[in-house]
């Protein structure tokens, strides 16, 4: 697992996702709409809809308020017109660090992440200067208590691609529209997980090997990950769970 996902996951455990969680509705919200305007509101036949509309739902987004933004997407309901950009950018350390985000003002929200990235460190890069360290897959989270041969054999045949022992828990991997069908053995078979989203896996790793260079770039991803039109951050790092434990601490 990607140190950020390992960052992800103990803020989560600290607490900190519960006091963004309106934060996150927003985001969530705004992904489904998008998705709704770009390829219809027909779950069955819009993939990223469907994708987001369960993203939605496992966040505990109310109902009503998914079926508005959907509404807003196809244009049964006014609203915002949001636009998807990417931006490419280093960390501290030499990390390479892809931005995602759904805005309505791409020149305001362009001189932000700029700014982010000057104020923490950083520097913004051009486009595809790191966008090719990284790889588009869907991701299933299970716990470590899974039994691997289960989830193999529900995974594997759904048409998953990986399997990946993380330590405390288990990685799938697959491609981005394999990820419904995988999601929907693994609820069929009874075998629990985390969590099943589309994101960006790197290539290669940088390691921090110091709670400094830690902090330093986790300043960066947490600045990013704040801002209310970003939508996914993603870095090539990874921290050796002793340093993790110390920074989190």
């Amino acid at each position: 697992m990607s140190g950020h996902s390992k960052w992800a996951t103990i803020k989560h455990k600290k607490g900190a996702a519960d006091k963004a969680r309106g934060k996150l509705f927003a985001k969530l919200i705004r992904q489904v709409e998008v998705a709704a305007r770009e390829g219809g509101g027909d779950l069955d036949a819009n993939p990223t809809l469907r994708t987001m509309y369960q993203k939605a739902r496992d966040a505990s987004v109310p109902l009503d308020t998914i079926e508005r933004a959907i509404k807003r997407g196809t244009g049964e309901l006014e609203g915002v017109r949001y636009e998807a950009a990417s931006y490419e950018g280093y960390a501290p350390c030499g990390v390479a660090v892809f931005v995602e985000v759904l805005t309505d003002n791409r020149n305001r929200t362009s001189a932000d992440v700029r700014s982010i990235f000057a104020k923490n460190g950083g520097s913004m890069a051009e486009p595809g200067a790191v966008a090719w360290q990284f790889e588009r897959k869907g991701v299933v989270i299970a716990p470590r208590t899974v039994a691997e041969d289960d989830l193999m054999a529900a995974a594997l045949e759904a048409g998953a691609d990986d399997l990946v022992d993380e330590g405390d828990t288990w990685r799938v991997t697959c491609e981005p529209s394999d990820l419904s069908a995988v999601r929907a053995a693994l609820e069929s078979s009874g075998i629990p997980f985390d969590s099943a989203e589309v994101t960006m896996l790197p290539t290669n790793i940088v390691p921090l090997k110091t709670a400094e260079d830690a902090k330093r770039v986790l300043n960066l991803i947490d600045a990013l990950d704040e801002h209310d039109d970003v939508q996914g951050v993603y870095a090539n790092f990874d921290i050796p769970d002793a340093v993790l434990q110390a920074v989190a601490s």
